[in-house]
Order: C-alpha cells, then sequence, then structure tokens
C-alpha cells in the first residue's frame, strides 16, 4: 500500500523557517538539510506505522525522527485514513516542543 503525503500549512511554513535559518550560514548546508527531510519522509509513503507513537491516546499521530549532523529533526504526522498521512509539524529536536 502506498500512502499519500499532504503537507498542513503550518508544516510548509517550518520548512521555510527550518531553510532559512540554515541559508544565512551556509547555502549548501540548508539544501542538505531539506533534502534529508525529504528523503526521510518519503518513509511515510510506505511505512508510516514504523514510526514512533506520539501518545498513548491517539495511535495515528507519530513523529518521525530525522538525523542531521549532530542531532536532527522530528517530523509530526497523523495517519488520516488508508492512504493518507498528513505532515502537520517539523522542528529541530533543539527547538521547543511542538505538541
Amino acid at each position: 500500500m502506498t500512502y499519500t503525503i499532504r503537507y498542513t500549512n503550518e508544516a510548509l511554513e517550518d520548512f521555510d523557517r527550518l531553510y532559512d535559518y540554515l541559508v544565512v550560514f551556509d547555502v549548501a548546508l540548508a539544501d542538505r538539510a531539506y533534502e534529508a527531510l525529504q528523503q526521510a519522509i518519503k518513509l511515510l509513503e510506505s511505512f508510516p506505522f514504523s514510526c514512533r507513537k506520539v501518545s498513548t491516546e491517539n495511535a495515528l499521530l507519530r513523529e518521525l525522527v530525522v538525523p542531521f549532523g549532530g542531532s536532527g529533526y522530528v517530523v509530526l504526522f497523523r495517519i488520516d485514513s488508508n492512504d493518507v498521512v498528513t505532515v502537520a509539524a517539523v522542528r529541530h529536536q533543539r527547538e521547543d516542543d511542538y505538541h
């Protein structure tokens, strides 16, 4: 089964914010971080249930950890149906929590 990946407006804004932060320091680094996130999110097309649950109350709300450099990113997503996954937020692991 293949899942369609959708993005909330907030998640798209997160991508822009994270890219804008890195591009000030190094354009190539910002591009690599964006590519790492996109490649990791492709996993959700086939295996969204392999990611860890965010809470015990909602088994369909999950997070994907994306290693990058000395830390990485966390992608919050929900499994909406048998064929749709929605990315709700993206944060660097050193940012404040997004829950």
